[in-house]
């Protein structure tokens, strides 16, 4: 099993094409032929009692789907099985990234920046309290508006008192008798009718 697994996370990139006994770069013609002629050679149908040539018969035909879909076979040359690993965890196009923030100079780069700052928690601390907490928001200066809040309900009395001061007085009780129908027509135009 340790082995299966270190040769399903290999980097190389050549162990599908030696299962297809085949030279890395091999064609797409080169690699649809070696698949029939060993294909033929394994199928279960002609080694009923060999388990090994059904096994042999199942990394054949892994090999050859790999290697005749152009997306995987490009990911597969550049970065081996590992690629291809990385590629159903986080989706293909996101592969390259992968391997550029595992690099060494990315994890480099990200050490280096965590000793000239001090600590990534410091940036952070800095960033949070300035913006989302607003305890160390700075002070507007004093010429202009300051921002304030109003709660809903003084909203809603401001507004009616507004209505009022200009005539308008608004509704506040819907008709408890009433019974409303409301019929669609075809061309958008709407009918309402009450019932007493």
């Amino acid at each position: 099993m340790a082995e299966q697994r270190q040769r399903a996370l290999s980097t190389s990139g050549e162990a599908l094409y030696e299962i297809l006994a085949l030279e890395k770069g091999a064609t797409h013609d080169e690699i649809k032929k070696s698949y029939r002629k060993l294909a033929l050679k394994y199928h279960p149908d002609k080694n009923p009692d060999n388990p090994e040539a059904a096994e042999k018969f199942k990394e054949i035909n892994n090999a050859h789907a790999t290697l005749t879909d152009l997306s995987k076979r490009n990911i597969y040359d550049k970065y081996g099985s590992l690629g291809l690993y990385v590629a159903e965890q986080f989706g293909e196009e996101n592969v390259n990234t992968y391997f550029m923030l595992s690099s060494w100079w990315a994890k480099g780069l990200f050490a280096v920046c965590g000793l000239l700052t001090g600590c990534y928690l410091c940036c952070c601390f800095c960033c949070c309290f300035n913006c989302c907490c607003g305890k160390c928001k700075p002070k507007a200066p004093e010429g202009e508006q300051q921002e304030f809040c109003v709660s809903p309900e003084d909203l809603e009395e401001q507004i009616k008192n507004d209505m009022e001061r200009d005539g308008e007085t608004p509704i506040t009780l819907q008709p408890t008798n009433v019974t409303e129908k409301t019929q669609l027509i075809g061309d958008s135009h709407r009918s309402y009718r009450t019932e007493s």
